[in-house]
């Protein structure tokens, strides 16, 4: 059997970050949730520093989509726009890699 090589292994590192930042966009929309409905209180300390660890990722990436899509109606759809991006990111990966590899269809 042979071991795989190491752009496999680069593409499944990427396929694992990809993931992991769907885990926290999804994190970071459910706790502002909670604060919006006032389930959860600001001044609970662990809630808070999930939070703010979450922010801290995101808002980076989200910024620039923030910028060309406009809160509609007080909801900020930017989160659900780069969830979309990043899902077709990881369906496109493994047909990129049978590209590259030479084993799978161009179109």
């Amino acid at each position: 059997m042979q071991s795989p090589g190491l752009l496999f292994i680069l593409f499944q590192l990427i396929d694992t970050i990809l993931a992991l930042v769907i885990v926290v966009l999804i994190v970071y929309v459910v706790i502002s949730w909670l604060y919006a409905f006032d389930v959860v209180s600001r001044r609970n300390g662990f809630v808070n520093a999930v939070y703010e660890f979450c922010r801290r990722l995101t808002d980076p990436i989200l910024r620039p989509l923030r910028r060309l899509i406009p809160p509609i109606a007080g909801v900020d759809l930017s989160v659900l726009v780069l969830l979309l991006v990043i899902q077709l990111l990881r369906q496109l990966l493994p047909w990129l890699y049978g590209v590259l590899m030479g084993t799978g269809p161009v179109l």
